[in-house]
């Protein structure tokens, strides 16, 4: 007879830290790129970013429902794949009509996966390092908004590279607190 046990608080920390970690470098270089790139209009590089960004946010996503499995997370991570892959799909035919299409498409992303994370940041608290993501979710929400109220007049989509920055620090900030915890928490343990 096998038995499963839900996943232990430290190891999935453990995968936390190191994910947020690869999405930090992930992100900061992806958003440095992109702006280099940005002023060229949609030319195969900044559309072959644009079209990588949710594409890897689906594989992080998986990497975090592995980890995550059996916790209260787990159903909305799923969503967020679902979204990212959404976004991936919507974002082909949107560069296909410009960069207001382009804004319009990453600016619902932002909104819904925003709410996603910082919905999976609460119910994660006790793990710790999560109040970045909370923040970050949050944020996300309010910049997607800002990408919808101004994509009509949008000219570039460097803005998209400094949304993908503050991101980046998000989940760098959240990697350090999520290492700090553990430190604590294998310190704790020793004692006892």
């Amino acid at each position: 007879m096998s038995t499963t046990s839900a996943p232990h608080p430290a190891r999935i920390a453990a995968t936390l830290r190191t994910l947020y970690a690869v999405r930090f470098v992930f992100q900061l270089v992806w958003a440095l790129v992109l702006i280099l790139t940005a002023s060229a209009g949609l030319g195969p590089v900044s559309v072959t970013l644009l079209l990588l960004y949710p594409l890897f946010d689906v594989v992080a996503a998986i990497v975090d429902h592995r980890a995550s499995r059996g916790t209260g997370p787990s159903p909305l991570l799923s969503v967020n794949m679902g979204l990212s892959l959404l976004a991936a799909i919507g974002l082909v035919f949107a560069v296909a009509s410009g960069i207001p299409a382009v804004m319009v498409v990453w600016g619902l992303w932002a909104i819904t996966a925003g709410a996603v994370q910082l919905v999976v940041a609460l119910r994660r608290r006790r793990l710790g390092g999560q109040w970045p993501m909370i923040l970050s979710g949050g944020i996300s929400v309010l910049a997607g908004v800002g990408f919808l109220a101004g994509s009509a007049n949008s000219e570039s989509v460097a803005g998209v590279g400094g949304y993908a920055i503050l991101g980046a620090v998000f989940f760098l900030v959240s990697a350090i607190r999520l290492q700090r915890a553990a430190k604590l928490a294998s310190a704790g343990a020793e004692r006892a």
